[in-house]
């Protein structure tokens, strides 16, 4: 099996567990606080990672230290407003489509912050989004749940943080970041349920058995085959192969949940997938086909 085989499995096994930790979170949080297990599965998931990264730890900066864990800080934003729309959601299928527009808002908020102007690929998705999202809310009616708001506003923390984890990490090793960034977030879920739940007298082995599954099969293992398997082929080649994420999930919740996905909202999942496809996997489809051209004649 060549390099690029064992990457594309790699990938693909990843996006699958992360698509599974969508399942795991849900039923997690029927026997937890939502903030709760966010504290609980990212300060677990981290000390998981930290044998594979504690010298990377060991040899950082104090700056990259503070780099890293203040777009942890965003991160913790994000994931605790995402677990806040899992707990009120009726359909995690719309919603993890909702969140995959993160990688598209990415775009827009570097040019606002640091004035990188998106790729052209990226205007031409953006449309489809759009409409994608527009098909989402009109499928009932024009309503839009409070879950959609918060998938909605989590996407765009996300793209939030991309954007300054592009910027001022890149010069920490990819474990070592994840593992800072994963405890900067269980520790602020920790203090939040802290401050703001209650949390139950008792919690069954099966809501623990769900904690489990999703910090480490979701969480560590996940970070660890994405960057195996990233570093296995380009970034071109992962970025289109991510793009299952959403697939997966809203897969899962209609075989887990029995989610209603009306013929509405399957047309918005399917505009808001072919957007991403088109934004990831455009540029570089084009890219391909310019490399095929002959070259032109010299004109004298």
């Amino acid at each position: 099996m060549n390099q690029e085989a064992k990457a594309t499995i790699i990938l693909i096994l990843t996006t699958i567990f992360a698509g599974l930790g969508w399942i795991f979170s849900k039923q997690a949080i029927m026997g937890l606080p939502p903030f709760a297990f966010i504290g609980t599965r990212f300060v677990a998931a981290s000390l998981f990672l930290l044998p594979f990264c504690y010298k990377q730890l060991v040899a950082l900066t104090r700056g990259q230290i503070i780099n890293a864990a203040s777009v942890g800080l965003l991160m913790s934003c994000a994931l605790l407003t995402w677990v806040t729309a899992i707990s009120v959601t009726d359909t995690l299928a719309e919603g993890a489509f909702i969140s995959s527009l993160a990688m598209l808002f990415a775009p827009l908020v570097g040019w606002a912050l640091f004035k990188q102007k998106p790729i052209r690929m990226f205007w031409i998705s953006l449309p489809f989004a759009v409409l994608g999202l527009g098909f989402l809310s009109l499928s009932n009616g024009y309503q839009h749940s409070p879950s959609q708001i918060w998938f909605l506003i989590s996407a765009v923390l996300l793209a939030f943080h991309f954007n300054f984890n592009a910027k001022y990490a890149q010069s920490v090793p990819s474990l070592a970041l994840a593992c800072i960034q994963l405890f900067v977030v269980g520790t602020v879920g920790t203090i939040a349920s802290l401050s703001l739940e209650q949390w139950p007298d008792q919690v069954s082995n099966e809501t623990w058995m769900w904690v489990a599954l999703s910090t480490i099969l979701a969480t560590s293992l996940r970070y660890v085959m994405q960057t195996i398997g990233q570093k296995l082929t380009t970034s071109g080649n992962a970025a289109i192969i991510m793009i299952l994420e959403p697939v997966w999930a809203s897969s899962l919740s209609v075989v887990f949940y029995g989610d209603d996905m009306p013929i509405g909202k399957v047309i918005g999942c399917a505009l808001i997938l072919w957007s991403l496809f088109v934004y990831r996997g455009g540029a570089k489809l084009l890219e391909r086909r310019q490399k095929r051209l002959p070259p032109e004649p010299n004109k004298e």
